[in-house]
């Protein structure tokens, strides 16, 4: 089954890192990325730019509203995703525990919904 598992962030903590510690974080990073593509687990993943580069589009009665950042005003930011293969939740939830940043912010792990229910969005 695929999960998606959406990087929460504060930018403020991963800007104050001195350049070990960056390193360090990045490092874990990326050898944690190339042991889930052995493992057969890693789909894809992406790191996002800051949220303030993004913009929250809304449509409301036919008309367009474009708000600049995110939508909600919170400390932590979506700040990347990876999807992976995993048996059930629970494994889901032990790949997403070791990534090098949870420890820093969080990580949503949730599951795909492979085509779209025909009787209503949310079962």
């Amino acid at each position: 089954m695929k999960y998606l598992c959406l990087a929460y962030e504060e930018e403020e903590k991963l800007t104050a890192l001195c350049r070990s510690e960056w390193d360090a974080l990045r490092g874990e990073t990326l050898t944690y990325v190339e042991a889930l593509r052995k493992s057969g687990h890693l789909i894809v993943t992406q790191a996002l730019q800051s949220a303030r580069t993004g913009a929250t589009v809304r449509v409301r009665s036919g008309k367009l509203s474009v708000t600049d950042g995110p939508f909600a005003e919170t400390k932590e930011q979506l700040g990347g995703f990876f999807l992976i293969d995993a048996r059930d939740l629970n494994e889901a939830i032990q790949v997403a525990s070791r990534w090098p940043s949870a420890c820093l912010g969080s990580i949503e792990v949730r599951p795909i919904e492979e085509e779209l229910r025909q009787d209503r969005r949310y079962g």
